[in-house]
């Protein structure tokens, strides 16, 4: 259920709706709004008597919410949610740009890496410290010593840093250097996980299971919304399907679906959702020409020598090559690309 209020409704008025959701045990959130406050409810909703809430003061509406998922809702917050990282904007007309290696490999590799990204104005670095691997075998990061690696890439370059955790016990140290910690397609259903970064005020890169279909997406950030964490960024990567000519099928269907659906932004990573480097760009292209906000791509600087995900990655120039052609196709999709 959503309570509308005004926005410039007395501190006691909130407050006193605020109580009373609680007191018939229920959980009130607040929804920042440009033109109106909205208290979304959680909880057992059904038993609540709107009337009872009609009749507050500076209450305007009273809305029941039918969907499974409400707090990521169009019915509970109809304008577009923009993310602050740092002072940098993900959502609205601008697009972001991700990029990175998929692992910190080494010092100077990812130092190389960040370098180049950084004098293309690139403003978002992604690297893996701890990597989820199919085999227990694979390399598995640098963990600490790539968190170390990050940082110090963070301060020297001035980049906003995208990292992957893994579990509930790393949260809070890749917290200290992440200003997004991502929450990978493997984790999407680790719900455990997702109310400890809910409890956070970071932002929270939520990417898509690999069987995962959009609604259980949406009730996977309502998890991490519930706890009040409204900073969640959604990522379409690709989904397991018959087709096996590419690594996944990346589902660009889900950009305007999730559009229509829900307010917050949502990027495309088509390095995983193909997995084939030369194809990268095209749907790159693609995912843009959906609505995607932003990209997420796999850049490295020898990717014939990379430990992980090299076939799919772009060099430093394939990558500056697709950065131009974003220039000229955001304006069509009335979008900008504003480098640093």
């Amino acid at each position: 259920m959503l309570i509308v209020m005004r926005l410039d409704s007395p501190k006691e008025d909130i407050e006193r709706v605020k109580n009373k959701i609680i007191n018939e045990s229920c959980s009130p959130h607040e929804i920042p709004g440009a033109s109106k406050l909205a208290i979304g409810i959680t909880g057992p909703t059904h038993k609540l008597n709107e009337e009872d809430y009609q009749l507050l003061p500076s209450v305007e509406e009273v809305v029941r919410v039918t969907k499974k998922y409400k707090l990521v809702s169009r019915m509970m917050k109809n304008e577009d949610t923009l993310i602050d990282v740092n002072g940098d904007i993900i959502g609205g007309k601008e697009l972001t740009i991700i990029a990175g290696p998929c692992s910190v490999e080494n010092r100077d590799q990812a130092f190389t890496i960040a370098e180049s990204l950084a004098k293309m104005g690139v403003k978002f670095f992604r690297a893996g410290a701890f990597k989820p691997r199919s085999s227990p075998y694979s390399f598995q990061g640098l963990k600490e010593k790539g968190l170390q690696i990050l940082n110090d890439i963070k301060h020297e370059f001035d980049l906003r840093i995208v990292t992957e955790v893994m579990n509930q016990n790393t949260v809070s140290q890749v917290a200290e250097v992440a200003d997004i910690l991502q929450i990978g397609a493997r984790n999407m259903h680790n719900f455990a996980m997702l109310d400890e970064v809910g409890r956070l005020n970071k932002p929270i890169l939520l990417k898509r299971g690999m069987s995962a279909t959009v609604e259980e997406l949406l009730l996977s950030a309502e998890y991490i919304l519930s706890h009040d964490n409204y900073n969640v960024l959604l990522c379409e990567r690709g989904i397991r399907t018959f087709e096996t000519s590419t690594r996944n099928t990346l589902d660009l269907n889900a950009v305007p679906v999730i559009k229509k659906h829900s307010h917050l932004p949502i990027i495309v990573d088509p390095s995983h959702g193909i997995g084939i480097w030369d194809k990268v760009p095209a749907m790159a292209l693609a995912g843009i020409a959906a609505g995607a906000d932003g990209l997420m791509v796999e850049v490295h600087h020898k990717p014939e020598e990379a430990i992980s995900d090299g076939f799919q990655s772009l060099t430093p120039q394939s990558f500056e090559m697709l950065i131009n052609k974003i220039k000229q196709i955001a304006p069509i999709v009335d979008k900008e690309l504003c480098l640093n």
